[in-house]
């Protein structure tokens, strides 16, 4: 789903429900022209009006060579998580969040307390994964995905995207010319699969379509119904950061479990403990206060310097978007955007002019 969750993260996915597993890389592999036929035959068995297949799939001759580019580019790591706020999260970032917020301030709250959802969050994920719609993709949905379909790499999962692409098409919910967005096939100011579009998207304002690429009720409203649908649980915070010495660091890594978890971020945290006993662990709010009992159970994750303790809604962030650069930069988004006031040339975590700059 993320357009703007830039590969320059902790394992930062191309989008939340590109997840499919990876396949070997095979030479054996039909052409293209005739691969793209069955899609076709598949396409009319499956109802897709004949028109609407024509449509989209006639103008499409060939593979395009920078979706299996990009594709073939992703890196898992590339910066740590300090670095990875550091750069999302700028002072001028934060301003255009609280700005957005302002401008649709009536839409949030209403959404947000219909759905069950925090507003602050909404319009988080609505920035990061679009910058509030300045920024969706520019490549073609359907030759996207029929790029990532044909190769081998992940082709059952692109295949079953493609079929759901022309079905959003057959359903007239946004037309071949506007349908565009990231390179995987992630769509809108929301960045949704079409799999997750067909399940989640809203048509707030009751007009008929779905349109998450240029209505901000359905736009705000559709990421508002995905994380209710994923277990958000209204009036619970995400998480928090937290001081842990380097002394406490090594008892946790010896005393806590770690979760288990289908991506890399869900295995790269702690089970979750009940503030007492982090507490007794030795983990402290990070003006060195004691944890709050009212916290709940939280898990804890770290980047090199910077520790959170987490609570379920974080797991619904995970969700969007596995990985805990996305979901931090989304958590202190909020938390910046509902605070209001000054904005810092946000580095999280900088408590002193002293450390080194990378």
């Amino acid at each position: 789903m993320l357009l703007a969750s830039f590969v320059f993260g902790l394992a930062v996915s191309a989008g939340a429900a590109v997840v499919g597993q990876t396949a070997p890389l095979s030479d054996t592999r039909p052409a293209f022209a005739d691969w793209l036929g069955d899609v076709r035959k598949e396409a009319l068995a499956r109802g897709i009006q004949p028109e609407i297949v024509e449509a989209a799939l006639s103008n499409i001759e060939e593979p395009l060579p920078v979706v299996l580019e990009r594709d073939r580019a992703q890196a898992e790591i590339v910066l740590p998580l300090e670095a990875y706020l550091r750069r999302r999260l700028t002072a001028r970032f934060i301003t255009a969040g609280r700005e957005a917020y302002s401008r649709h301030k009536t839409l949030l709250e209403s959404i947000g307390k219909a759905y069950g959802v925090s507003p602050s969050i909404i319009a988080a994920i609505w920035g990061v994964e679009s910058n509030y719609g300045r920024f969706t993709g520019v490549r073609p949905t359907i030759a996207a995905l029929a790029t990532l379909a044909w190769d081998p790499r992940r082709s059952t999962f692109f295949r079953g995207e493609l079929f759901d692409a022309l079905e959003i098409l057959n359903n007239g919910d946004i037309d071949l010319e506007h349908m565009k967005g990231s390179w995987a096939g992630a769509m809108g100011q929301v960045q949704f699969m079409p799999s997750s579009y067909l399940q989640y998207a809203e048509d707030y304002d009751g007009d008929g379509r779905r349109d998450i690429w240029s209505t901000p009720a359905d736009v705000i409203a559709s990421i508002a119904n995905y994380l209710s649908a994923r277990g958000w649980k209204a009036g619970d915070a995400w998480g928090r950061e937290v001081r842990v010495t380097p002394d406490v660091a090594r008892t946790i890594t010896n005393k806590v479990e770690r979760r288990n978890g289908t991506c890399r971020a869900t295995r790269d945290m702690t089970v979750a403990l009940p503030a007492r006993r982090w507490q007794e662990l030795g983990v402290r709010l990070a003006d060195g206060r004691s944890l709050p009992a009212s916290i709940g159970d939280t898990a804890l994750i770290s980047g090199s310097r910077q520790h959170f303790l987490v609570s379920s809604n974080y797991d619904t962030l995970l969700e969007y978007n596995c990985a805990h650069s996305y979901a931090v930069s989304v958590g202190l988004l909020a938390d910046r955007i509902a605070a209001g006031g000054a904005t810092t040339t946000a580095a999280p975590g900088r408590r002193d002019g002293r450390r080194k700059r990378r």
